[in-house]
């Protein structure tokens, strides 16, 4: 394998690797800066290693036992706890087998599961909403830095302070990152969500690069939704959220043409929706309703895309039905970006020209003025209302704004679609 092969195998595991590797760093030297850190000396080590010796037949192992050796050295030089120090020279010393692992990662985290074990850590009180949010899509989520300052329409030096002090924030506290239990960890189970959900709209609808969508990124956020509903089978807004990534993960397949291009909800071959998912969605959204849930932000947003999952074709999708979800969700969940799909749902309801109505008041949302779906949704109303001037310049302007390759096509197209 050429050195350049080698590289990209190793970038490539460690994308893959990395958050396992860091909640289970995180648990054992208690310090999720220090655990970055010793990942990143971890993929360092690969990268020398790996190209004379090739990628080893359990590459996230190896990495892990790289670490450790990392963790070891770093203890010794500073003088840390022996304790720690013996503690980690035992896990690289001892052959257990995975039912003993299991065993005592289930006495440490009931969850029965290291990453969302290490979510709820994370999203410790101690830290502002924002902080723990952007903390936990960094190292559990894999977001870059940039990714993240687009989800929360920030800046990006903005989100990487944001980081820096949350992971000071966490060390000056000195919290164990160990997995809350009873009322504590409710009490941070819709930061847990939300972080859950950002995951999932990054591979839905990819900030930047060369592809529209990162399904392994959805397959994840939906792994941790579904350990969440067995784990807390009571709490409505989990299987809201839940019943949310079910519908939204079975158009996936049918989001993108054969060459990687978008293909808008409204043309899409819904032959090609998964059922099954669909079936889960709904029956998890069943579940919301049940338990009470059913104004929540997850399941009002489950009942919208519910609409979509329930129509045969596009034309039998029921518009005024949606715009009315939206209308009762701006008051449960009030941000621009819920104005701004209102804005689209009243389009399509009532006309562009009441689309057009909605979005001026979005508009003056300084927060949007760089967020390439605003200028993407006006273009769109002004191509429908017959002024394709307009259009044309509104779809140039969202094309500038997008960072993703494939998005940027589509608008560009549509722009040329409007002649001139």
């Amino acid at each position: 394998m050429a050195a350049t092969d080698t590289h990209q195998a190793i970038e490539a595991v460690f994308r893959i690797e990395q958050a396992r590797l860091i909640a289970g760093l995180a648990r054992m030297v208690r310090d999720v800066g220090l655990a970055e850190e010793l990942a990143q000396d971890a993929l360092v080590t690969a990268l020398s290693e790996w190209p004379r010796t090739g990628v080893p037949e359990k590459p996230g192992a190896w990495l892990m036992a790289a670490a450790k050796r990392r963790a070891i050295d770093r203890f010794r030089r500073d003088r840390m706890l022996a304790r720690k120090h013996a503690e980690i020279g035992r896990d690289l010393e001892d052959e257990r087998d995975s039912g003993t692992e299991a065993i005592e990662a289930a006495i440490d985290n009931d969850l029965g599961d290291e990453l969302l074990g290490l979510i709820f850590a994370a999203c410790h009180p101690v830290l502002s909403r924002e902080a723990r949010t952007a903390l936990t899509l960094r190292l559990i989520g894999g977001l870059t830095t940039d990714e993240i300052a687009r989800a929360f329409l920030s800046s990006e030096p903005t989100v990487a302070q944001r980081i820096v002090r949350a992971k000071k924030a966490l060390g000056k506290a000195g919290v164990a990152f160990e997995v809350p239990r009873g009322r504590e960890r409710v009490e941070r189970l819709a930061s847990v969500l939300e972080v859950i959900y950002l995951i999932f709209n990054e591979g839905y609808a990819a900030t930047a690069g060369e592809d529209l969508i990162r399904p392994a990124l959805c397959a994840e956020a939906r792994r941790l939704g579904r350990i969440l509903a067995g784990a807390l089978p009571e709490e409505p807004e989990i299987f809201g959220l839940l019943a949310l990534m079910e519908i939204q993960a079975s158009r996936l397949a049918a989001r993108t043409a054969p060459d990687g291009s978008l293909v808008p909800l409204t043309e899409q071959n819904r032959a090609r929706w998964d059922r099954l998912l669909i079936r889960r969605g709904l029956a998890a959204l069943d579940r919301a309703e049940a338990l009470g849930g059913a104004d929540g932000p997850y399941a009002l947003q489950a009942a919208l895309a519910a609409c979509h999952a329930r129509a045969r074709t596009a034309e039998e999708t029921d518009w005024p039905r949606i715009a009315a979800l939206y209308d009762r969700l701006r008051t449960v969940m009030p941000s621009p970006v819920v104005d701004l799909n209102r804005a689209v749902a009243h389009s399509m309801a009532f006309g562009p020209e009441a689309g057009l109505g909605l979005l001026d008041a979005v508009e003056r949302v300084p927060a949007l003025r760089a967020y390439a779906p605003l200028p993407a949704a006006r273009g769109d109303f002004l191509f429908r209302a017959g002024r394709l001037d307009e259009a044309r310049v509104e779809f140039e302007r969202a094309a500038a704004l997008t960072r993703n390759a494939r998005e940027r096509a589509f608008l560009l197209g549509r722009a040329a679609a409007c002649g001139g």
